[in-house]
């Protein structure tokens, strides 16, 4: 951990405690984030929409040096996420680009994490600005959003002709040339 005041951090909760241990941190007057999202499932009799955690088996809490022990002794967290004894930090910009696309009302899910695939930032819209991985399922345009610790990712459906391909090696910079030139219409596969 640093010396920079709070960061986020990933918790590990229990199974299905998700909700319990984001409240728990709360009432010890802890940051917590726990990003949920909308799906239907389907029983026997019925289909019930329900509200589920967009990285199962996490919790986000943003703490300092010295909260650590506090964070671990609250009910329902395992572990803080890092490498050997040592917490790693979630960057600020994950934290909020999982946080711009909940807020954005587009249907948004778990998906696999990627490493690979064009790297494209959205350039009109609700997620104007947001940068991610550009992928494609049958015909639906996907901006995908990586939390690189936890090796998950979450993903928003986009119009194709909103998004512009940033240049490898130099982050944050579009290309205009690149914009739109897929050889494909987005809306056939």
């Amino acid at each position: 951990m640093s010396n920079h005041g709070p960061q986020w951090y990933a918790l590990t909760v229990k199974p299905n405690h998700e909700r319990a241990a984001a409240q728990a941190l709360v009432c010890k007057s802890l940051e917590s984030f726990l990003p949920l999202y909308l799906t239907r499932r389907r029983w026997s009799d019925r289909i019930k929409e329900l509200e589920l955690p967009l990285f199962a088996g996490y919790v986000f809490c943003r703490f300092g040096d010295g909260e650590r022990a506090k964070v671990l002794g609250t009910p329902g967290v395992t572990s803080v996420v890092g490498f050997g004894n040592q917490p790693a930090p979630v960057t600020e910009e994950e934290i909020q680009a999982v946080r711009t696309m909940i807020a954005s009302g587009l249907p948004v899910g778990p998906w696999p994490y990627l490493r690979v695939g064009e790297r494209v930032r959205i350039e009109a819209g609700p997620l104007c600005g947001l940068e991610g991985i550009l992928t494609q399922v049958k015909d639906v345009w996907r901006v995908v959003v990586s939390v690189e610790l936890l090796q998950r990712s979450v993903a928003a459906e986009v119009d194709r002709d909103v998004l512009a391909v940033v240049n490898r090696g130099v982050r944050g910079q579009a290309s205009s040339a690149t914009r739109g030139n897929t050889g494909r219409s987005p809306g056939r596969g």
